[in-house]
């Protein structure tokens, strides 16, 4: 069936009145993001309509990345929109480097390729998706182990790196950025980078809020993006374990959406963006991605409403990166640094 032109659609929010986050370049990135990663229960085709119907309700904002497999079929509608009026500069794209394209000559491969799939001239943003060339295929099993994985190598790191910095000067990408970071792998990057990260994305939600490398982001002027910000009720299997919890059940956030009678999700949304980080919620249902963007709009949580959900952070990381773990390792806990030094560097 014929997909019926893009519009704007009179339900949306205006684009002009989503806040917006200033980066030390003086670029303003929108507060909230549409996350695109959900190739383990969506398909690619579902996940595009998202993206079209999330641009048509006031999105600007799009978070990309190769490893999620959709970024040419994203490409078909970010062409479609621009046809149809939306300006590119209007648009803040951002996609992210996989672990297997950190090599000598292979970051601008990488980055060319996701410019041909999205069909774009340039990157808003563009992140190294984790700071480890260990990878994994496609749906892998908690269990899976990269034979070759290897801990935190800071040589081979600031070797990726320099290639990012190189993309901005060729002006394939207009800021880098970094995800899945700890403060010890940050410090030695802001101390060997020519260009420091505009960005940073991490797993941000009311039970599992970072405090101290947020705050250590926010004072080095690094803002903070973050995935799973409705504690990622959809997220693959092999990121479930017996001990997360459920952030939309925690009795604050329920007694809060009472209060503005609007779903938990939104008032998580409402926080992340009172707080200082951009969440970038993924949904392939209009009515959810709809009421997200309306939610960071809307009436704001109190004062004290924002200290409530400070005190229930429960410091419960539900992406734990089990899959990157090398021989050796003793445990998930070992890819974050949690003693303050980085396992297995030396």
């Amino acid at each position: 069936m014929e997909k019926d032109k893009f519009m704007i659609s009179p339900d949306g929010v205006d684009p002009n009145e989503v806040p917006k986050k200033t980066l030390y370049t003086g670029a303003q990135i929108p507060a909230i993001g549409l996350g695109t990663f959900g190739s383990d229960r969506y398909s690619g085709e579902e996940i595009a309509e998202a993206v079209r119907g999330a641009i048509s309700v006031g999105y600007r904002h799009i978070d990309c990345a190769s490893v999620y497999g959709n970024e040419h079929l994203i490409g078909e509608v970010l062409k479609e929109v621009m046809d149809a009026g939306i300006k590119r500069e209007e648009l803040w794209i951002t996609s992210k480097l996989w672990n297997d394209m950190h090599g000598q000559g292979d970051v601008l491969i990488a980055c060319a390729k996701t410019l041909k799939d999205l069909k774009l001239d340039y990157l808003d943003l563009y992140l190294v998706h984790w700071p480890f060339r260990n990878t994994h295929p496609p749906g892998a099993n908690p269990d899976s182990r990269d034979p070759n994985a290897r801990p935190y190598n800071h040589e081979e790191f600031m070797e990726t790196w320099y290639q990012m910095e190189r993309l901005v000067e060729a002006g394939l990408v207009r800021h880098i950025g970094t995800s899945n970071m700890t403060i010890p792998k940050m410090e030695l990057l802001l101390r060997d980078a020519r260009i420091k990260p505009a960005c940073n994305q991490m797993e941000l939600h009311p039970h599992f809020q970072q405090p101290e490398f947020f705050k250590y982001l926010v004072e080095r002027d690094i803002v903070p993006i973050g995935f799973c910000p409705l504690g990622s009720p959809s997220r693959p299997e092999r990121d479930r374990t017996p001990t997360d919890t459920v952030v939309m059940e925690d009795p604050v956030i329920v007694k809060i959406s009472n209060r503005l009678n609007i779903h938990p999700a939104e008032v998580c949304i409402k926080w992340a963006v009172q707080r200082g980080q951009i969440p970038i919620p993924f949904s392939v249902k209009r009515h959810q991605y709809l009421a997200n963007i309306k939610a960071v709009v809307g009436e704001p949580l109190t004062e004290e409403e924002m200290k409530e959900i400070e005190s229930i952070d429960k410091n419960c990381r539900l992406i734990k990166g089990q899959v990157f773990l090398w021989e050796g390792a003793k445990g998930w806990e070992d890819l974050w640094d949690m003693d303050g030094k980085i396992a297995g560097y030396c």
